[in-house]
C-alpha cells in the first residue's frame, strides 16, 4: 500500500467506512501496516490568520528593545504556549528555542496560540489591520463553536 489513506471522522457513516477499510487490510508480521489516529491539524485559514496577526504585532510592538519579525514572534508565542526549552547555540553566542512547529499543531492548539497573540496584541495597543480584524471576528465565532463541542 503506497498511498496514505485519511479519514476525517465527521459522521457515523465515515466511521463505519473506516472500520470496513481496516477490516479489509492484510496483516503481515514482517511488514505491518501502521494505523494512526490524531486530531486534525491547523487549517489554511488559521495559518493565514496567524500570519496576519503576527505581522500586525511585528510592525507595532518593540519587545525588550528589539523589533521582532513575524517568524520570531511565532517562536515567542509558541514557546509561551507550549512551555518550551532554550539551549545555547553551538558557538555559545546565543540561545535557541526548542519546540513544536505550528505546522504540527492541532486546530485547537493553533486556536489557543491565536488567542494568546490577540490578547498580547490588545494589551500592547496593537491596532489590527483590516485582514486581522476580519480574521478576529471569524476566530471569535470559531472559538465559540469549539466551546460548544468541548
Amino acid at each position: 500500500m503506497a498511498n496514505k489513506k485519511i479519514f476525517k471522522l465527521i459522521s457515523e457513516n465515515v466511521k463505519e467506512n473506516l472500520i470496513s477499510f481496516i477490516r479489509s487490510l492484510p496483516t503481515d508480521s514482517k511488514n505491518p501496516l501502521v494505523v494512526s489516529i490524531q486530531e486534525m491539524t491547523r487549517t489554511l485559514e488559521q495559518n493565514a490568520r496567524m500570519w496576519a496577526t503576527l505581522t500586525d504585532i511585528s510592525e507595532q510592538v518593540v519587545w525588550h528593545s528589539l523589533k521582532l519579525t513575524p517568524e520570531e514572534w511565532k517562536h515567542v508565542f509558541t514557546a509561551t504556549l507550549k512551555g518550551q526549552k532554550t539551549v545555547p547555540n553551538l558557538e555559545g553566542t546565543g540561545f535557541i528555542i526548542l519546540g513544536q512547529s505550528t505546522r504540527a499543531m492541532s486546530k485547537k492548539e493553533l486556536s489557543n496560540l491565536l488567542e494568546l497573540a490577540y490578547a498580547f496584541g490588545a494589551e500592547h495597543g496593537v491596532k489590527w489591520s483590516e485582514k486581522s480584524k476580519t480574521d478576529l471576528i471569524i476566530f471569535d465565532w470559531y472559538k465559540d463553536q469549539l466551546s460548544k463541542v468541548a
